[in-house]
């Protein structure tokens, strides 16, 4: 495999758009080793743990999901949860378009049980209310499941490409696309698409794992509960142990500083 073709400038992950003319398809791709590193440090610095098949699943959803936002307009906020039912599963992403910013979650405690696997989708616009999209699917692949989801809910077809351990690839399409062409191509002919085709520099994107937690939003979420439980919050303890929603950093919270935050606010 070409390394140059996905070469890296920064800690940051760089992802290329381009169009590949004649067919009216784009090419989005990277090399995610800095952005896989960087969510293995968040693991480590935070103590969380997973099994080794569900950071491999994690990893995979989150190169699609990577790909799927660099390819999106600006001033999104995109998030993925892709349930699996065999074991209960879900693998929650997160992501800015104007930020270049992606983060997530696996959780296995407290996971909905269902008939079928299922794949949501929320994509917020600066200004407008958030929309949610839905489609089921079969197996235990997110590169299947995102497929699906191009495929039933965005009305046109996406491929995804995992092309080693860290690379990959999506192809999507665009009006009057190259049908015959854009199902019979391989991961072989990816990797060698620079030399076969007349491709187009669209854009370039610098992404990076963060998710914008803080001490500050996490008093502001435990605030309403503390104003009129806090006992119960607490449970007699001086300090709880709270993990972000979206990617379960740990903060450990005390009595005294929500006490102190909500005085702040009644300022």
């Amino acid at each position: 495999m070409d390394e140059s073709l996905f070469g890296q400038e920064s800690e940051h992950t760089r992802v290329e758009s381009l169009f590949l003319r004649g067919r009216n398809i784009l090419l989005t791709r990277a090399d995610f080793a800095p952005l896989i590193e960087q969510w293995r440090a968040h693991m480590q610095k935070h103590h969380l743990d997973a099994p080794v098949e569900l950071q491999n699943l994690f990893q995979r959803a989150l190169g699609c999901f990577t790909l799927h936002c660099v390819s999106r307009p600006r001033r999104q906020t995109l998030s993925w949860t892709i349930n699996f039912q065999e074991p209960l599963t879900n693998l929650f992403l997160v992501g800015d378009t104007d930020e270049d910013t992606v983060a997530g979650r696996i959780f296995t405690e407290n996971v909905a049980e269902a008939e079928y696997n299922s794949f949501y989708q929320e994509v917020g616009k600066r200004g407008e209310e958030p929309y949610r999209s839905f489609v089921d699917f079969e197996g235990r692949d997110p590169i299947h499941a995102a497929q699906e989801y191009y495929q039933r809910s965005e009305q046109r077809p996406a491929r995804f490409f995992q092309l080693s351990e860290t690379q990959f690839a999506l192809l999507s399409a665009h009006p009057d696309w190259n049908r015959d062409w854009f199902y019979r191509v391989q991961e072989d002919d990816i990797m060698r698409l620079d030399d076969l085709e007349d491709l187009h520099t669209i854009e370039t994107r610098f992404v990076k794992w963060e998710c914008g937690c803080n001490d500050q939003r996490i008093f502001a979420a435990l605030e309403p509960v503390f104003r009129h439980q806090a006992d119960e919050l607490f449970a007699g303890d001086d300090i709880i142990t709270v993990n972000c929603p979206r990617c379960a950093a740990k903060y450990g919270v005390t009595r005294e500083a929500l006490e102190g935050w909500c005085a702040l606010q009644d300022q």
